[in-house]
C-alpha cells in the first residue's frame, strides 16, 4: 500500500490540464479563467457624480454662496456646456459632471427658488465625485487561473468584455459495477440495492466545473465490463465504482489491463477506500474507487477533487485542510490515515461515533472530515486536528 499523498502525486502525474475554450460571457460564472482579460476601457469613462445634486466650482462652493443652474445633466445625457463662476448645473447620480465643475453639493444641502440655488449647509469633506478610472483603467487585467464568481462577471461585463477564454471541463464517465445494483426509481430485486454512488460523484464533480456523465451500469461480467468501458472512449476521466478489490466477482482491474490499462498503483493506506486503483487507459485517467458508498465519496473529496482541479489549472495539490479543536476525547488511530466523518460548529469539531463505510446517512449530517494520521495517539478534548471541509 502507498501514502495518499504518493498516491496523489501519481495522479497527479497522470493527468494533464485541458486546453482552454472561449464561452460568452453570461456562460462564464464558475468556469476557471484560463487566459487573462483586460479592460478595454476605463471605469467609470468621465469623472461622473456620486450623488444627486448641483456641479459647481469648488472653489465657489461655500456657506450661503448662490449660483444660477443653467441646465442639467443626467445618466446617459450629460451637459454638453462649460460650468461658469456663478453657475451651477443640476446634476444627477452617475451623470457626467460638466466641464469647469470641481465639485457636487447635495441636493439636501441647497434651496431652490426658480434657476437660483443658495448653499445652506458648510460644504466639508468629499467632493461627491468619482473620478475617471477610479475603479479600473483601460489595460487593467484579472489574472488566470481563477474561478469566476458572479462579482468576477459583473467586474468583466464592466470592462466590456463579452467573450472569455476558460478551461475546457474535464468529461468524466461515471461507471457504477454489480450484479447487485439498480438505478434509482427502479424496484430492487430481493437481492438488489440501489446505486447512490455515481449520483453522489456527478452532484461532487458538476460543482467542480466537471461535465459528469452516468454511464450503464456494468454487470459482473467481462462482456458487460468492456462495453461499457467502450461507452467512456472520449472521457477525460473514467471512474468506476466498485469492483476494483480482489474478489471471485471483482473484474474491473483485470479487464481494465486486457483493454490497455497502464496502473499506476493499487491500493492506499487510507480509511475508508483502501481498494483504491489508478491508471491510463488510452488517453484517459482511470480511477477505480471502492464501491462502499461512504469510501467512494471521500475517495471523491480526497482524490477526484484535487484531480479535478489540476486539469482545471488550478494546481496540483492536497484539498485545503483546516484546524479544528476536539470537543471529545478521540481514540487512537490504526496504521492507515483515517478520514472520519465529522460536524463543525464554530471552532470546535465532533466526529460522530460510527463510521462504518456504509452509512451515507451519517455522511450526510456531516460537513467535514476529520484526519488522524496513520498510528496517531490517543487525542484529548480541546487539542487541534486537521480536516477537510465538506
Amino acid at each position: 500500500m502507498i501514502s495518499v499523498d504518493e498516491a496523489l502525486s501519481h495522479l497527479f502525474d497522470l493527468v494533464t490540464q485541458l486546453e482552454p475554450e472561449t464561452v460568452p460571457l453570461i456562460e462564464a460564472a464558475g468556469r476557471v479563467l484560463a487566459r487573462d482579460v483586460t479592460a478595454r476601457r476605463d471605469q467609470p469613462p468621465f469623472s461622473a457624480s456620486a450623488m444627486d445634486g448641483y456641479a459647481v466650482s469648488g472653489d465657489e462652493a461655500d456657506l450661503h454662496a448662490q449660483f444660477k443652474v443653467i441646465g442639467e445633466s443626467a445618466a446617459g445625457h450629460r451637459f454638453e456646456g462649460r460650468v461658469k463662476p456663478g453657475q451651477a448645473v443640476r446634476i444627477f447620480t452617475g451623470a457626467p459632471l460638466p466641464e469647469g465643475a470641481t465639485h457636487v453639493v447635495i441636493q439636501e444641502d441647497v434651496e431652490r427658488r426658480g434657476d437660483l440655488i443658495t448653499i445652506m449647509n458648510e460644504q466639508t469633506g468629499a467632493s461627491n465625485i468619482r473620478p475617471l478610472g477610479t475603479d479600473f483603467r483601460a489595460g487593467d487585467a484579472i489574472q488566470a487561473p481563477r474561478r469566476l464568481s458572479p462579482s468576477d462577471i459583473a467586474l468583466m461585463a464592466s470592462m466590456n468584455i463579452d467573450l472569455v477564454q476558460v478551461a475546457r471541463k474535464p468529461k468524466v464517465a461515471l461507471i457504477s459495477t454489480g450484479d447487485e445494483l439498480v438505478m434509482p426509481g427502479e424496484e430492487p430485486g430481493p437481492d438488489q440495492i440501489i446505486a447512490s454512488n455515481t449520483f453522489g460523484l456527478h452532484a461532487m464533480l458538476a460543482g467542480l466545473g466537471a461535465a459528469p456523465r452516468l454511464l450503464p451500469i456494468a454487470r459482473d461480467t467481462r462482456e458487460s465490463l468492456e462495453t461499457t468501458f467502450a461507452l467512456a472512449s472520449d472521457a477525460d476521466l473514467i471512474v468506476t465504482i466498485g469492483g476494483a478489490s480482489v474478489g471471485d466477482h471483482d473484474l474491473v482491474g483485470d479487464v481494465a489491463g486486457e483493454m490497455g490499462m497502464d496502473r499506476a498503483f493499487y491500493k492506499v493506506a487510507m480509511r475508508p477506500g483502501k481498494p483504491l486503483m489508478a491508471g491510463r487507459m488510452g488517453d484517459a485517467v482511470m480511477v477505480g474507487l471502492p464501491g462502499n458508498p461512504v469510501s467512494a465519496m471521500v475517495c471523491g473529496r480526497v482524490f477526484l477533487t484535487p484531480m479535478i482541479n489540476a486539469m482545471l489549472g488550478l494546481g496540483a495539490q492536497r484539498s485545503e485542510e483546516r484546524m479544528a479543536i476536539l470537543a471529545h476525547d478521540l481514540p487512537a488511530n490504526g496504521p492507515r490515515e483515517h478520514y472520519q466523518r465529522a460536524h463543525i460548529d464554530g471552532d470546535k469539531i465532533t466526529v460522530f461515533s460510527r463510521q462504518d463505510s456504509s452509512l451515507l446517512s451519517i455522511l450526510s449530517k456531516a460537513n467535514a472530515l476529520a484526519i488522524s494520521a496513520p498510528s496517531a495517539p490517543a487525542q484529548s478534548a480541546g487539542t487541534s486536528i486537521r480536516y477537510i471541509p465538506i
